[in-house]
């Protein structure tokens, strides 16, 4: 370990700007935290990481079916205060949460479903590839809300990988491996069938276009914009996620049932002539929906390469033209946006108020049916439209974010 750890926080300002995109409040935050894992732990120093949340910019719903995504890191983290011990025994304290002890030579005792069994997940998983792992003690405060699509479990895990990854392996493994393990403490640990878009985006940060064609290894390109002129805006707008599996499950399904009726696994392993060239033969055996949403697939995968290409040119009309053709199709194609035959219609509500107020694109966020929605907007704008939609939506559920330019790291 090359880097020593803080026994006060006169430097820490300087990593920032490329965590936050300002400084704003946070070494307050810090002092709070580290004043806190001296307390609970008795240290007078200490190791800080940092792991952001993520934001999907355009891309919905395409990744399993071998499609692409442009996601980016975002401003909001997890931040932990930690240091090694040689008792090989995990302990995190995680702030409103219950303490995680994980004893990384004993039994596997954890319940699944649990922040603990997420830690074993990555301790087994970083065991198989044959790296090594040891015990910590650590401190842990999250801006990274929970259930508002920015993916707060992912922040944790790449988190708990980088840690490990810095104490005890000499900082050797790298961003994909840490999504790939974090993904594995998900699915077998945890319980949760998840991709591994969320941990890829934020173990190696920045605007990154992610290609999901090859199932064994993810094709991660750089986009070199902060998108420094915008303010990325999340509103929640409220819901429930409950009871709507059926709905989220029913995507990768529909769309792959096109793919079966031309022979194939995922949409991905068809070009889109191939698609409509059978599509007449195919059309009665198809339900009309995943017609439409094969269509949405096969569009916003250009959408994706087009918005790359706007990016890289500076070209912000055309950047903001594929954001708002993402949306339109999400809701006229790829149908995430409410359940149909519901007058519960609250993605919709949120994404036409935010047009009257300089919102220079939108579109639904993530999953769909319920949640959030992504706008995009000028800096110049964007206190304005923040204290416009948190007339409807309350301060609390329209959340301003920045690309963070790095991934999770040790400060």
């Amino acid at each position: 370990m090359l880097k020593s750890p803080y026994s006060n926080l006169s430097s820490v300002e300087n990593n920032f700007i490329s965590l936050y995109g300002e400084k704003g409040n946070q070494l307050v935050r810090y002092e709070n935290e580290f004043a806190r894992f001296k307390k609970e732990f008795g240290y007078n120093c200490a190791y800080i990481a940092s792991s952001s949340g993520r934001v999907e910019v355009c891309g919905n719903h395409t990744d399993h079916n071998g499609g692409k995504v442009v996601s980016c890191a975002i401003s909001l983290d997890t931040l932990a205060f930690f240091m090694p011990t040689d008792n090989n025994v995990i302990c995190i304290k995680s702030k409103g949460y219950s303490d995680i002890i994980v004893d990384i030579n004993g039994k596997e005792i954890e319940k699944k479903g649990t922040s603990d069994a997420l830690v074993r997940g990555i301790v087994v998983a970083l065991k198989n590839k044959g790296y090594k792992v040891g015990g910590f003690n650590c401190t842990t405060t999250s801006s990274v809300l929970g259930g508002a699509g920015i993916s707060s479990s992912a922040s944790f895990e790449v988190l708990i990988a980088e840690i490990i990854n810095f104490l005890y392996n000499d900082s050797k493994i790298d961003a994909e491996t840490k999504a790939i393990v974090s993904q594995y403490a998900e699915n077998v640990y945890f319980g949760k069938p998840c991709g591994l878009l969320d941990q890829t985006a934020i173990a190696f940060g920045g605007l990154k276009k992610l290609d999901f064609s090859n199932k064994d290894k993810i094709g991660v390109t750089n986009i070199d914009n902060s998108l420094s002129d915008y303010t990325l805006v999340l509103v929640n707008t409220g819901g429930s996620h409950a009871n709507l599996t059926d709905e989220y499950a029913a995507i990768p399904a529909e769309m792959k049932a096109v793919a079966k009726a031309y022979g194939h696994e995922r949409l991905i392993d068809m070009s889109k002539e191939e698609f409509i060239d059978g599509l007449a033969e195919k059309l009665n055996k198809l339900s009309d929906r995943s017609v439409l949403r094969a269509f949405h697939f096969y569009e916003e995968n250009e959408r994706v390469d087009a918005l790359e290409k706007a990016l890289d040119n500076n070209d912000y009309l055309a950047f903001e033209k594929c954001i708002n053709d993402s949306g339109i199709s999400s809701l006229n194609k790829l149908q995430n946006c409410y359940v149909g035959g519901s007058v519960d219609q609250a993605i919709p509500k949120a994404l036409a108020i935010a047009k009257n107020f300089d919102c220079a694109c939108n579109r639904v966020h993530g999953g769909g049916f319920a949640g959030t929605t992504l706008n995009i907007v000028k800096n110049d704008k964007a206190n304005d439209f923040i204290l416009s939609m948190a007339k409807f939506y309350g301060q609390e559920n329209v959340i301003p974010l920045k690309v963070r330019s790095v991934g999770t790291i040790v400060l």
